[in-house]
């Protein structure tokens, strides 16, 4: 099978060869090509490299559009801070809706014309070109809780819950068509799944992301499926108390954090559910051995059963030996799903 068809097939559950291997790689994927990574995140062609050396190199299913959380709300007009060989960083000190009256006048830009956002579909085009649907093209958007900080500063939008959860639900508002907005582009780019990065929301509570959160993330994913994309939701962090409300959402892939035990995981989402994860980047991945590497993914696959990808809890660190990536490789090919 080709990673694709590996994908597509497990989320469809039907039989697979192997186990799906979906690691994120970013900064990784950057330096396997020896390229600055402010290239990377603003030259398609450098991502596109990357990522298809670094998929070619380790034999990942997929690649993606990922650099960075900073496009979106950049294109709308926030300050952000680029580094050499770092990743871009938003101005929390100059938020753009640092008064929040800026709101009522901030237009959704199009994605086609904007810098950002039109480098990342100028580089789904050029997957589609290269890919020969050999790996699946993955789209990537910012979650609500995620963009509501990037445009408003993460500190602030804590408080806005309590202060002005009006203002709260139309700063949602914005950002679930900003970002539907741009999901709809990269559809039409070659995306067939999109990946919807919401790190912040694990940092609400249980009963804000009830009240408020959840409700925007399930629009958010309905509107992507009925665009004809499979879905993916990525919550860094410690997202134990919503698990449950996570596999209310519908979503073709959750993605859990290291701290998340599988097993907590599988019986609050059910049998169902396609779990992506999820040991320990940095304790594990980076500094353990091969074979520690491969024994921890067989842990979570134990725990969470064949509706499973083998990934890590978040992105690959960048120094990462390459051997303990190859170890989680064989661990996924020497697993095949009836």
């Amino acid at each position: 099978m080709t990673g694709r068809q590996r994908i597509l097939a497990l989320l469809d559950g039907k039989p697979v060869d192997s186990l799906p291997f979906m690691p994120i790689t970013m900064m990784f994927a950057c330096d396997r090509i020896g390229a600055p990574y402010r290239d990377y995140a603003t030259d398609c062609k450098v991502l596109v490299e990357g990522q298809t050396h670094t998929a070619a190199e380790f034999d990942f299913d997929y690649v993606n559009i990922m650099s960075d959380p900073a496009c979106e709300a950049a294109d709308c007009g926030a300050p952000v801070k680029f580094f050499p060989n770092q990743p871009a960083a938003l101005d929390e000190t100059n938020s753009l809706l640092a008064d929040k009256c800026k709101l009522r006048g901030l237009k959704v830009p199009d994605p086609r014309t904007s810098p950002r956002m039109g480098n990342r579909l100028r580089a789904l085009e050029l997957y589609r070109q290269r890919m020969h649907q050999e790996k699946l093209i993955e789209g990537w958007i910012e979650g609500p809780v995620a963009e509501a900080a990037d445009l408003r500063g993460i500190n602030t939008l804590m408080m806005d819950f309590f202060d002005d959860p009006g203002f709260v639900t139309e700063l949602f508002e914005f950002v679930l068509d900003l970002e539907l907005t741009f999901a709809k582009a990269q559809v039409a780019s070659g995306a067939e799944l999109i990946g919807v990065g919401d790190a912040a929301a694990s940092l609400v509570g249980p009963r804000i992301y009830k009240e408020y959160v959840w409700p925007y993330e399930k629009r958010m994913m309905d509107s992507l499926r009925a665009m004809g994309a499979r879905t993916r939701l990525h919550v860094c962090g410690n997202t134990r108390p919503i698990l449950g409300l996570l596999g209310r959402l519908g979503c073709d892939i959750v993605d859990l954090d290291f701290m998340v035990p599988m097993a907590e995981g599988r019986a609050a989402m059910g049998p169902r559910q396609v779990l992506l994860g999820n040991i320990d980047p940095v304790r594990v991945l980076r500094n353990g051995t091969p074979q520690e590497v491969y024994a921890a993914v067989a842990e979570c696959h134990h725990q969470a059963g064949d509706r499973f990808i083998v990934s890590a809890g978040c992105e690959v660190v960048r120094d990462t030996p390459p051997e303990n990536l190859r170890a989680m490789r064989r661990y996924a090919r020497e697993h095949a799903v009836a």
